[in-house]
């Protein structure tokens, strides 16, 4: 074995995939790049997730407790990055990069309409923001386009490197 220096642990456990989140202030919608999150339950579906408070997301969030985050396939990886590259205080990244806004049904922040699946969602958890920046999101609604059949997603390895979903394995398994 070789040590691993602390900072770079999360690279090792990223535990999914790059998403991009969206959120509404004023009635402006922005969206930002998260890698930071994971499932906490079944059922209803409950989703973690880091958003840093120096982000201007997060600010959002807080207020108005309702996001969408939306899930994007590999072929979305360049405008993914440019959306993490870019400040939304400024800029109105759905048009700066080309990222469509769709209306969403039960949340104010709109869906992203080139992702594979958009999951509405609420904040129902906030007593670990002030400590860890953590939210906890209960997915309201969700939706897939069934156009992209077999969508691949993108995973964060640190400083610009991705791992690309590939192959997909059954095994015999008692979990849902």
């Amino acid at each position: 074995m070789q040590e691993v220096p602390l900072p770079e642990v999360y690279q090792l456990l990223e535990p999914g995939p790059v998403v991009l989140l969206t959120t509404t202030d004023r009635g402006r919608a922005n969206v930002m790049t998260m890698s930071w999150h994971m499932m906490v339950e079944f059922t209803p579906p409950l989703i973690a997730c880091v958003v840093s408070e120096g982000d201007y997301s997060f600010q959002a969030l807080r207020k108005h407790r309702e996001c969408v985050i939306a899930i994007p396939a590999v072929e979305l990886a360049e405008k993914v990055v440019a959306v993490g590259n870019t400040h939304g205080r400024d800029t109105d990244k759905f048009a700066a990069i080309g990222l469509t806004p769709v209306p969403a049904s039960k949340v104010a922040p709109p869906l992203v309409q080139e992702c594979f699946a958009n999951l509405e969602c609420r904040v129902i958890d906030t007593r670990l923001v002030n400590r860890f920046n953590l939210f906890v999101l209960e997915v309201v609604a969700a939706w897939r386009d069934p156009k992209q059949k077999a969508p691949r997603t993108i995973h964060h390895r640190g400083y610009g490197r991705f791992t690309v979903d590939g192959e997909t394995i059954t095994l015999a398994s008692k979990m849902p």
